[in-house]
């Protein structure tokens, strides 16, 4: 049975170390599977104001469509000052509302943190996955996937090294055996 996972990058940056991992896993999905990256630079801060039926902006729209229209949601992001960054906490709150309609609902996720440095993004995979249970997503508990140190992993073309393409094989693998439990 095929399956839509729509991958949401934290960073926002062209370079992204988040967005180059996240181009590694979609590519170890099985072959029935579509993993596609889902845009949220473009998403206007969420306010009520303008998230209404007569001014949903058409940004507000098109993304929560993606998002219901996934089977599950990959995430993968930096850290933050100790958090996820304001580009994805902004597309958790666009894809929550109108209250009684999140597009999460119901979702399984899986987490991913990326970071140059020794801790991993720690505290923005635990944030990320506070967010996530009020938002009624079921989250990949196991294997938990903490990717520090990362521009020792990557090559010039941004390819994973060969000793963490099974790593990363693992998550996916433990991410598609909750996906399929749905």
């Amino acid at each position: 049975m095929s399956k839509k996972i729509a991958v949401l990058v934290g960073s926002l940056r062209k370079g992204s170390y988040s967005k180059q991992i996240a181009k590694n896993l979609m590519k170890l999905f099985p072959s029935d599977y579509e993993a596609k990256l889902v845009e949220i630079g473009n998403l206007p801060l969420y306010s009520e104001d303008i998230d209404t039926p007569e001014s949903v902006p058409a940004e507000y729209t098109e993304f929560r469509d993606q998002i219901k229209d996934a089977d599950g949601v990959l995430f993968v992001t930096p850290e933050y000052n100790r958090s996820i960054p304001g580009g994805l906490k902004n597309a958790i709150d666009v894809g929550s509302r109108p209250y009684g309609q999140s597009a999460w609902d119901k979702k399984p996720a899986a987490i991913v943190s990326v970071s140059p440095g020794a801790i991993s993004g720690f505290g923005a995979n635990h944030t990320l996955r506070q967010s996530l249970v009020f938002l009624n997503m079921p989250v990949l508990q196991q294997p938990e996937a903490y990717i520090g140190n990362v521009t020792n992993i990557l090559d010039k073309d941004g390819n994973v090294a060969e000793g963490t393409v099974g790593f990363l094989q693992s998550i996916v693998d433990a991410y598609v055996e909750l996906l399929n439990r749905y």
